[in-house]
């Protein structure tokens, strides 16, 4: 399972330094800023997580996180420079990365002791607070706060992964049930236009 961890941890930081750099490319920033956002992207929910968790910081505990999303936010920003990418590319990796980041959250969360329902919060902190991060430094309202579901979808996911470990069902199997699950969701989303509703205070 450690194994597996890794891969799909490393898979969530490329895919969500990609995400950083493919929404930053669309704001006058230069190559600094956008490697930037590709960090915050890329390690951000993670790093709010171990915090919360008081365990050491996955990616200074293992640089080789740090280097991944360095080598994709820098690969990709020389590769939106050469081939022309539609505008809204970035939210169906985004939507990825988001499946990946909130299922490895939850399974950290819960095998560093957390409750159940916190460790399902922890899996959402990590699969959006990175997003969160960017948005705001790409001055977006982030799409967490404002856009088709996407907090409600990771958070939903955790809690299906873990009500499937409870069920008996292979580790793996309910971890890839519930990353297809988050990923479809939002992207029936993106492609419905599926939200909550505003807050609309009444006069």
């Amino acid at each position: 399972m450690g194994e597996l961890v890794f891969v799909i941890t490393m898979s969530a930081v490329a895919v969500s330094a990609i995400t950083g750099v493919l929404e930053a490319g669309r704001k006058p920033i230069d190559l600094f800023g956008v490697v930037l956002v590709a960090l915050t992207s890329a390690l951000g929910g993670g790093t709010m997580r171990d915090l919360l968790l008081e365990r050491p910081v996955f990616w200074v505990a293992n640089q080789t996180f740090l280097v991944a999303a360095l080598a994709a936010g820098v690969l990709t920003f020389v590769l939106v420079r050469l081939v022309r990418l539609p505008a809204n590319l970035f939210l169906v990796p985004d939507a990825l990365g988001l499946a990946l980041f909130t299922i490895i959250g939850t399974q950290v969360a819960m095998n560093y002791g957390a409750p159940w329902f916190v460790a399902s919060f922890l899996g959402l902190v990590t699969g959006a607070f990175g997003g969160v991060l960017r948005d705001i430094l790409c001055n977006e309202v982030p799409l967490v706060f404002s856009g088709e579901l996407y907090a409600t979808a990771s958070w939903a996911g955790a809690i299906l992964f873990i009500a499937l470990l409870h069920a008996g069902v292979d580790g793996t199997v309910a971890g890839l049930a519930a990353m297809a699950a988050i990923f479809l969701l939002r992207i029936a989303a993106i492609h419905w236009h599926l939200r909550l509703p505003g807050f609309a205070a009444k006069a």
